[in-house]
């Protein structure tokens, strides 16, 4: 049995892992999730200092105090700025890490600036108006979200959508514009990245590709984890 640590993404909490954790566990395999300061439970956290390493800190922390050793690091989405960070500060606890449709970021790039939203000047100037006040300390993407919904339906039922989008939470600023200090190249335990036929992270899946990580192509959309949990579940045992 293996021991996993899954990681959520962008207005998301460790709610978004629930189905997936539950068929985990079910399997015998222990499980611990974290939920990012400032988002989700933790919502009333957020702060201009919510940025990429303060959630390193929040996964290294778990690790610690949860005695968590040789473990599988699941990054979705946003966690995939974090995950480098913590693969590499606690490198005797991973042994792995899975990237689910995750952002592939570079030391000193942001993520608005992965994700082409923003230039470098541009995320360095947003971040300095967080920093003093000047911009608002959390990002409305939960709002985003949504609409996007309403145009293009997630491949799920509309039940699990409805489900999905009421728990969706804005996510800090900072946490988007600030540069990340370690990057994706820096991992050095093995990477398996599950790249999806449907959603916006094609350039992340290219990025993978040029790291020459471990591609697995599914089909499926960006919120997998919670539309086809079964299916999400047999590809992170395949690489335990």
């Amino acid at each position: 049995m293996a021991t996993y640590v899954l990681l959520h993404g962008g207005a998301a909490g460790t709610w978004i892992w629930r189905d997936c954790a539950q068929l985990l566990r079910r399997d015998g395999h222990a499980v611990h999730t974290v939920t990012f300061t400032g988002f989700a439970e933790r919502r009333h956290l957020i702060s201009r200092d919510c940025t990429v390493e303060m959630h390193v800190v929040d996964v290294l922390n778990t690790l610690e105090f949860e005695d968590v050793s040789d473990c599988v690091l699941v990054a979705h989405s946003y966690s995939g700025s974090v995950a480098p960070g913590v693969a590499v500060a606690a490198a005797p606890r991973v042994r792995r890490l899975v990237y689910l449709d995750a952002l592939v970021v570079h030391a000193g790039e942001s993520v608005s600036e992965a994700m082409g939203y923003m230039n470098a000047d541009q995320a360095r100037a947003v971040a300095a108006a967080v920093s003093v006040g000047a911009m608002p300390i959390y990002s409305p993407v939960a709002e985003q979200q949504r609409e996007e919904a309403k145009k293009k339906p997630f491949i799920m039922s509309a039940e699990r959508q409805e489900w999905l989008l009421s728990h969706l939470s804005n996510m800090p600023t900072a946490c988007a514009v600030n540069p990340v200090r370690v990057g994706a190249e820096a991992v050095k335990q093995p990477v398996d990245y599950i790249a999806v036929s449907e959603t916006v992270m094609k350039p992340m899946h290219q990025r993978a590709r040029e790291l020459r990580w471990n591609i697995h192509e599914v089909p499926g959309d960006h919120a997998i984890l919670v539309g086809d949990p079964d299916s999400t579940v047999r590809l992170l045992e395949r690489f335990a």
